[in-house]
């Protein structure tokens, strides 16, 4: 039985099976030759909304041949206060895997250590992994293996999208640059947890010269809207736009995980430019979980 509660704790040779077996599920959709779920039925468990993360593990579940149910916290016991580990010990008799989107990381590694069933880890507001690994195997369809490549993010370096790219960068070895301003760059004791050749800077310039990916994430994070207009006004110089493409390498990738705010974190223009790569983005959610939850009963 696996996890896949972090990058940080996700083995390398894992994150590179992950990856390979993503093509194939692409290049089978619809033709697969085993349903690796078939007979099980699966828990989503969102105390956070999502367009892409439901419809995608949803869509995925069914096409590996397994049942799933959407529970939405305030749907079960857990809106009423029920602690998260007696939720894990009703439900791990019952079901078979568990997708978790909610706050707290505690909460998905304590399901986890209580279910005694594979967990996915959908968002917290600590990592994103199943984002960046998609993230990643869309930048690879196109520009061959991530490693020794240069990666830049651009906004609110401290969330969990920019904190699941330094594990990845440290684990498959390209550089990441985040470009963020102090207040908003990531934290010293997870940058030496992580290792790897991350730099953080609030050059923003500096940070997409010769890049080969430039990337963006929303500057109010769920659960950050109080916060709204203090983020806006701060980081309101850091956006990926046309002057910006133009220092990254020829070729770069612009990514964005959606949804995006026009004319805040990427300006209409650009975002239209790289439109195909941002919802081609969208779709290897779907690819790359598939691959996920056949690793994670294999």
């Amino acid at each position: 039985m696996k996890h896949l509660l972090s990058l940080e704790k996700l083995p390398r040779t894992d994150i590179e099976t992950i990856l390979r077996d993503a093509t194939a599920f692409k290049r089978q959709r619809g033709a697969h030759p085993a349903q690796p779920l078939a007979g099980q039925t699966w828990a989503l468990i969102f105390s956070k909304s999502s367009t892409r993360t439901r419809v995608s593990f949803e869509t995925g579940i069914r096409e590996l041949g397994a049942g799933v149910m959407f529970l939405n916290a305030n749907d079960i016991q857990l809106g009423r206060g029920e602690p998260i580990r007696d939720t894990a010990r009703v439900l791990g008799r019952m079901i078979h895997g568990a997708v978790i989107r909610t706050y707290a990381q505690s909460d998905v590694e304590e399901f986890a250590e209580f279910s005694k069933i594979p967990t996915i880890n959908a968002l917290t507001d600590d990592e994103h992994p199943c984002q960046i690994l998609t993230d990643i195997f869309t930048f690879e369809e196109t520009h061959g293996p991530i490693a020794g490549k240069v990666v830049t993010f651009v906004g609110d370096g401290a969330c969990n999208v920019p904190v699941s790219w330094i594990f990845a960068a440290a684990k498959l070895g390209f550089e990441l640059r985040i470009a963020a301003p102090k207040a908003f760059q990531p934290s010293s004791e997870i940058l030496k947890r992580a290792g790897g050749k991350i730099i953080v800077t609030d050059d923003l310039n500096a940070a997409a010269r010769g890049a080969d990916l430039l990337y963006t994430d929303v500057w109010v994070s769920m659960g950050k809207e109080s916060e709204a207009a203090e983020r806006i006004k701060v980081l309101g110089g850091y956006q990926i736009n046309a002057a910006l493409v133009k220092l990254a390498k020829p070729g770069a990738l612009v990514m964005h995980c959606l949804p995006a705010y026009r004319g805040k974190e990427i300006d209409a223009e650009t975002f239209e430019a790289h439109a195909d790569t941002i919802f081609t983005q969208a779709e290897n959610r779907l690819h790359v979980q598939k691959s996920i939850l056949n690793w994670a009963v294999s």
